[in-house]
């Protein structure tokens, strides 16, 4: 099956929701959450930066905007997100590589990336290609190198407004920290670990940090 004939849930969850996502994530607490994600990462001029599941770019644009020496790639399947996403970079003047493709076939080397991020988009993920995904992010991770990872927490009863609008509950019902930290162990890092937690308006989010060892 090409990429073109895969299925893959849209970052808003159905495409007539996509021109909501971006004001929605940044009403309740989006940018925030994302800036605390960046904090864990100590990102450094020359590094090479992956963000899978990049949707609109907007983690993307703002690693570029805060930190202009460090090189960044967004990956997203979605076409019509990237679109939006190449427009917001190029409408600040940003370099930012943005790539078609799923996290479970990463289209790039072994071993080259420092950092990879992945911010809401794990939960949207079927258990198998969860496991796919984390097996390449640890591919291309060079030595040293980490991942970082902002998702909803689970299971919960309910996991706020946002998630409910715009997201499938049968795949946040397995996205719990005992599962995500097993699957990170298997997946060959060297270590991963639950680093912080936070309740925003959309749903409860849990924040990831998974390292490989130095060689």
């Amino acid at each position: 099956m090409t990429d073109t004939q895969r299925s893959y849930l849209p970052a808003a969850g159905k495409d007539w929701a996509l021109p909501f996502y971006d004001p929605f994530v940044k009403l309740f607490g989006g940018d925030s959450a994302r800036k605390v994600l960046l904090n864990q990462a100590a990102l450094t001029p020359g590094l090479r930066v992956l963000d899978i599941g990049c949707g609109t770019g907007t983690l993307a644009v703002l690693i570029k905007r805060l930190y202009p020496g460090v090189s960044v790639v967004g990956l997203d399947p979605d076409p019509k997100a990237l679109a939006r996403a190449r427009q917001k970079a190029d409408h600040e003047h940003l370099d930012v590589q943005f790539d078609r493709g799923f996290s479970d076939q990463l289209p790039y080397a072994q071993a080259s990336f420092d950092r990879v991020f992945s911010s809401l988009m794990y939960h949207h993920l079927p258990h198998d290609e969860k496991k796919g995904a984390l097996r390449e992010v640890r591919r291309v991770l060079r030595p040293g190198g980490s991942f970082h990872m902002m998702d909803f927490a689970g299971p919960h009863d309910h996991h706020g407004l946002f998630a409910h609008l715009f997201h499938a509950g049968q795949r946040l019902s397995v996205n719990n920290e005992s599962a995500i930290l097993e699957l990170l162990h298997n997946s060959g890092f060297s270590s991963a670990q639950k680093i912080a937690a936070r309740h925003l308006i959309f749903g409860p989010i849990a924040y990831y940090r998974a390292s490989v060892l130095l060689t």
